[in-house]
């Protein structure tokens, strides 16, 4: 009868083979290409929403157009706009939450990887110069990953990203409702329009804020195991 291990005069148990250094790189590859091929996923799916997002736009607008044109710009035609505006707008809101989910899987995916080539140079140091790409799990490694040809503004990157866009469309969109709704309930053109640019304005602060916030729990959250050197 066998004896159960942590009994008295059982054989302690084997340690684990040691992996060589091929067989660590091969499943570090695998791992590599997996977060690889997520990231292009993720990415695609999020572009063919903004796509569709604005196609639905676009076209919801010309039919506002078209209708405006066959009522007469009639108390009908004002009821047919605030219902495709608010429309618009969820659909706005819902791609614009999907496209501020993705950015941050993104940049999940670069530390994910850039820690994996970390340990390509943990394996082999003299590969360390041939990666353009950063190699460090930290905010600095982050930043050039993503452009590792010099220095860039944060600006710029922020500016042109997707959130930033969809921020700007949703924020014009709430403007033309909430435009359109006071001008219908008989407010003055001259009171309308300053109070949805006030809250269109309020209402793109308060997407990018929100946006800067999730971006520092990022760092607040995951400590890096491989940071820049300083």
């Amino acid at each position: 009868m066998s004896e159960e291990p942590g009994a008295p005069g059982a054989e302690p148990p084997a340690s684990p083979t040691e992996l060589s250094p091929g067989v660590r790189a091969q499943l570090l590859a695998t791992e590599h290409w997996s977060l690889l091929a997520s990231r292009s996923t993720t990415q695609g799916e999020v572009l063919t929403r903004i796509s569709m997002f604005l196609t639905f736009t676009s076209a919801s607008l010309l039919s506002v157009a078209l209708v405006g044109q066959a009522t007469q710009f009639s108390e009908a035609f004002r009821a047919f706009a605030l219902t495709v505006l608010s429309i618009d707008l969820v659909v706005g809101l819902l791609t614009h939450i999907r496209v501020m989910s993705v950015g941050m899987e993104d940049l999940m995916y670069v530390l994910a990887m850039n820690r994996l080539r970390a340990a390509y140079v943990d394996m082999d140091p003299t590969i360390g110069p041939y990666l353009m790409a950063g190699f460090h799990d930290d905010e600095e490694g982050a930043k050039r990953t993503y452009y590792f040809l010099g220095a860039r503004k944060d600006f710029s990157q922020v500016a042109g990203s997707s959130m930033v866009f969809m921020g700007f469309v949703n924020s014009a969109l709430l403007a033309l409702l909430l435009g359109t709704a006071l001008l219908t309930a008989g407010l003055p053109t001259m009171l309308a329009v300053p109070v949805a640019v006030v809250v269109a304005l309020a209402f793109f602060g308060t997407s990018l804020a929100r946006g800067h916030r999730r971006y520092l729990e990022v760092w607040k959250n995951n400590p890096p195991i491989s940071p820049t050197a300083r």
